[in-house]
Formats: C-alpha cells, sequence, structure tokens
C-alpha cells in the first residue's frame, strides 16, 4: 500500500446526510487539506449520544454509497445506524485507510454544558476518543425556532485554526466547539471555555393522557454562576472551546471499608 501524505478525517454527525452543515464541514475540512470521507446517518439522530443501535440486515449494518450535490467528488456513505455506531465501524476496519481523527457536525443548535451527554454529535466524537482517535464536534447556535439560515460560514472560519489545535494534541483528545449564529464579522473570538451546568435548550412535560407523554423543547433562561463556562460566553457572542473527556470513575467518591470484597454477598 502506497504511503499516506495526509491525515484522513471522518466526517459524521447526527442530524443526517442531508443536513448542510455536515456538507460545510466536509468541504471546510478537505480545503484544510485533509482527505475527507463522509459517513453519516440515514436520517436524523439527535440526542443518540454514544448510542451504537444500527439497523441490520442478516448481521450487517445497512450501507448505502451516496454522491453529495454539493461535493461529488467526496467519498460518501449514508449509513442506517446512530453517530457512533459509524465512527465504530470506519475506525475498527470498514474504512480503508482507517481514519485518523473524526470531525463531528456541524450540529444545527448549540451542544453546550453538561448536556452534551445527550448529544450525538458530542458522542460520535468521544467514541472516536475512547478509540484512542482524535475527535471534534462542531455546532452552530441555531435557535429552536430560527428566522433566516444558519451562517455556516462562521464556523467554517474558526475550523483552520482550531483543527491545527486538534492535531497539536494529544491521541485521544475530544474537543468541542460552538460558534454564535452570527454573522463573521460579529463573532466575538475564540475563547476556552467550561462546562455549563446545562444546556441551552430543555425538554419539559406537555401533554399527558391515555396514549402516552408528549416532550416540548423549550430554551433555558441566562442564568449561569461561572462567566467562564460554555453557555454564558456563546450567548455573549464568543465562539467556545472546551475539551472533553468520556467516562470515567469518580475519583472523588470512595466508600472505605463499607465495601468488603473479601466478604460473600448476601443472599
Amino acid at each position: 500500500m502506497p504511503e499516506r501524505s495526509r491525515t484522513r478525517a471522518l466526517i459524521t454527525n447526527d442530524d443526517g446526510i442531508g443536513s448542510p452543515g455536515l456538507v460545510a464541514l466536509a468541504a471546510a475540512a478537505r480545503d484544510a487539506g485533509l482527505d475527507v470521507v463522509v459517513a453519516a446517518p440515514d436520517r436524523e439522530y439527535s440526542g443518540a449520544s454514544a448510542s451504537i443501535n444500527a439497523v441490520q440486515e442478516d448481521g450487517r449494518t445497512v450501507i448505502e454509497r451516496v454522491t453529495l450535490d454539493d461535493l461529488p467528488d467526496v467519498e460518501a456513505y449514508a449509513v442506517r445506524a446512530a453517530p457512533a455506531h459509524i465512527v465504530v465501524l470506519g475506525l475498527h476496519g470498514w474504512l480503508d485507510p482507517v481514519p485518523d481523527l473524526v470531525l463531528s457536525g456541524i450540529n444545527r443548535g448549540a451542544n453546550v454544558g453538561r448536556a452534551v451527554l445527550h448529544s450525538g454529535t458530542v458522542g460520535a466524537a468521544l467514541t472516536a476518543g475512547l478509540l484512542e482517535h482524535r475527535g471534534l464536534a462542531v455546532s452552530l447556535a441555531v435557535p429552536l425556532h430560527p428566522t433566516r439560515d444558519p451562517h455556516w460560514d462562521s464556523v467554517v472560519a474558526h475550523l483552520p485554526h482550531v483543527l491545527e489545535l486538534l492535531m497539536d494534541s494529544p491521541e485521544s483528545t475530544t474537543l468541542s466547539l460552538n460558534v454564535p449564529d452570527l454573522p463573521v464579522e460579529e463573532v466575538r473570538g475564540l475563547r476556552e471555555a467550561s462546562l455549563a451546568q446545562r444546556g441551552v435548550v430543555q425538554s419539559v412535560v406537555d401533554e399527558i393522557g391515555d396514549a402516552g407523554v408528549k416532550l416540548r423543547e423549550v430554551e433555558t433562561g441566562d442564568e449561569e454562576d461561572d462567566p467562564d463556562c460554555d453557555r454564558v460566553l456563546l450567548a455573549r457572542g464568543h465562539a467556545t472551546l472546551t475539551a472533553l473527556q468520556g467516562l470515567r470513575e469518580d475519583g472523588a467518591l470512595r466508600f472505605g471499608d463499607r465495601v468488603r470484597p473479601d466478604v460473600a454477598a448476601r443472599r
């Protein structure tokens, strides 16, 4: 096999293969000099977190080769699976050569605060980190009820610098980039940010009936104690960058001799 001269990036998302944000991210990565391959869910998988669910036939995940209208020369696939499942496939032998990093997005809506636990966009990037690859989740803070087209170009303007930071970071690094939905010239610059206590959107119970429960998404309030957290900085017009870490043990919680592995469990 010939020696690889370019870093290869798997581009995925949770908004689906038809998302304009996916095309914007793939084009920006290509323009930054990366060798890109696109593999995204065939439908929306928002809220999938790091789920590895998939539609399978005869034990095989269903995959279709597709052509992206705006990127006809880019290798692309629609996969009937959650984004984290696609990452597992891509990094465990489906794609040849194996991608060096995973770029997930551009998500239509911010992914900030501890609510990123539920994001399929972030889940894909964290899965890359779990598999000892670099991952980047990319999100644009489009409101729940937008009145104009999103400013994808404002995200693209930050990608070259953020990709440089990612490539200079250790393997398994996972970063989350959020950009306000403003014109490029109105974005106040990139800031390193901590995670807020909550995200910008939450689900509330809207109706309760015999047939089940109906949820409704609402935007959260602006109250937040930490001025350096992602949600506050984003609301002030800054792009934010946060380094994330996957699931790990809680080192602050210890049970001491209340845990007795030498004593058989009571029945």
